[in-house]
């Protein structure tokens, strides 16, 4: 296997994806918006004895998000999964955020998640098969969370476009749908969420699920 990519490899659910694909004995490749940030991942799975690729890239510039994901195809392969977890959670009301905060908001919640597909599904297809899976959240909208509300029901849509773009072709697009805060100890635990997304990707093709409600 080529291996895993996960965009948006922060704490929390993104370095715990990775490292449950890495206990899998998948290399996998991260990237994250700082250094920092995709530094602390790769060295989260660093004892797992896997290939690791850490880069940093902004989601919502397109062309640095593109040379990335080049650079993990050149690295390891085209990989076998994707995982979009990149996301801006803020708490704000009706009318609160002027145009250009939601615009900025919707491009790393939903339009990330758009350029990566286009960029890495075409190849997946081509190879009859691979898995594409975005997180997702807001199981009901909330008045609270507006910016959010918004972008995750665009991950929604994202989604069944995608599945029925890629689907005939043998890729399986799905999102968790994360119904609470994450943390550690909780129900929300990033490990016992980490668990949807390799079932997803190992799930026969008769029983894939489109979204998973966590």
């Amino acid at each position: 296997m080529a291996g895993a990519l996960i965009i948006g490899a922060g704490p929390g659910i993104g370095q715990a994806v990775a490292q449950r694909f890495a206990r899998e004995g998948l290399p996998v490749a991260l990237i994250a918006r700082t250094k920092e940030r995709v530094a602390a991942a790769a060295e989260s799975i660093g004892s797992l004895g896997v290939q690791a690729v850490a880069l940093a890239a902004d989601v919502t510039d397109e062309a640095e998000l593109r040379d990335a994901l080049d650079t993990v195809a050149r690295e390891l392969g085209e990989p076998d999964i994707v995982v979009y977890n990149a996301a801006t959670i803020r708490r704000d009301a009706i009318g609160e955020l002027p145009h250009r905060v939601h615009l900025d908001t919707y491009a790393v919640n939903v339009l990330g998640a758009l350029s990566a597909a286009a960029h890495t599904l075409p190849g997946m297809a081509r190879r009859g098969g691979g898995t594409f899976v975005i997180t997702g959240g807001m199981p009901e909208m909330k008045p609270q969370y507006v910016s959010l509300s918004l972008g995750k029901a665009g991950v929604r849509a994202l989604v069944e476009l995608l599945d029925a773009e890629y689907g005939p072709s043998g890729v399986h697009v799905a999102t968790v749908t994360v119904g609470g805060v994450v943390a550690p100890g909780t129900a929300y635990d990033p490990a016992d969420i980490a668990e949807h997304y390799w079932r997803l990707h190992t799930q026969p093709r008769e029983q894939w699920e489109r979204e998973v409600l966590h």
